[in-house]
């Protein structure tokens, strides 16, 4: 892992589609990791007096398909930069009426629909369990609600995220299904993206943008495009902006309110 001073930092951001360069007074640094390469180089940054981490997990030119993202290298690249606080922000989409495209929701579960992607970084020979019961970092969570709340940006302040394998989205069969479940958001990143996180003992908290109605509530409204996702995430984009910058000048120095630091005290033998 990198031990040089001047390439460390506090607080780690993974962006979504569109959410690339937002950070000024940058530098970019390569990572290579024994998982392989990231999806790009990092930018280190400031943000008040924190020195931030980004890395957009599809690559600067959208090209690395969600099923394809080598998650492990990007985790592991954040880890070895000293980063104990990880910003998952991504596009999602509505499973249920009353989350709107534009509205945010901070997600407190998930449930993993993904298939053959590399999910943990323990595969022996100390048998490692890290429990994913709540994935979620509570102290990140309470601190991006109230930052919305004083921005007075529309958050929901729970909800379940469905990871999906991608990248193709559902069909209308599959989305009444989740609609059903009472599921509210879905997404094809954040498994295991955010659980990974928590196996190296990192703080992670997920802030999704709806953008769409999923395949359109079984016939409400039309079926989801790719370019009608974007062009919501980018009208919306700014509000993104400030909320990451607003919350991230809000973290404590020290993690004292949650236990994400010492999970493996309780994941082993």
């Amino acid at each position: 892992m990198i031990n040089n001073n001047k390439n460390k930092a506090d607080i780690g951001v993974f962006g979504g589609s569109g959410f690339y360069n937002f950070l000024e007074d940058v530098q970019e640094i390569k990572i290579e990791t024994p998982y392989g390469a990231p999806s790009d180089d990092i930018t280190l940054g400031k943000i008040g007096d924190k020195k931030v981490a980004f890395l957009p997990r599809h690559g600067k030119k959208h090209s690395i398909l969600p099923h394809l993202v080598n998650y492990r290298a990007n985790v592991w690249a954040m880890k070895s930069l000293g980063v104990s606080r990880i910003f998952s922000p991504c596009a999602a989409g509505s499973l249920q009426k009353h989350i709107k495209p534009g509205d945010f929701v901070i997600c407190d579960q998930f449930v993993n629909k993904t298939w053959g992607r590399p999910d943990t970084f323990y595969e022996g020979p100390i048998a490692t369990h890290v429990s994913p019961a709540d994935p979620y970092c509570p102290e990140l969570r309470n601190l991006a609600i109230a930052t919305a709340k004083e921005l007075d940006i529309k958050a929901h302040e729970t909800g379940t995220i469905l990871a999906i394998q991608g990248p193709r989205f559902s069909t209308k069969a599959e989305s009444k299904f989740y609609t059903a479940m009472g599921w509210e958001v879905i997404n094809m990143t954040q498994y295991p993206e955010a659980y990974l996180a928590r196996e190296l003992e990192m703080c992670v908290v997920n802030i999704s943008l709806i953008t769409d109605y999923d395949a359109g509530l079984v016939g409400d409204v039309p079926p989801v495009s790719h370019s009608e996702v974007i062009k919501v995430f980018l009208d919306n984009n700014e509000k993104l902006r400030k909320l990451l910058f607003s919350t991230i000048e809000k973290i404590p120095a020290e993690r004292t309110h949650c236990d994400c630091g010492n999970v493996l005290e309780h994941s082993r033998l």
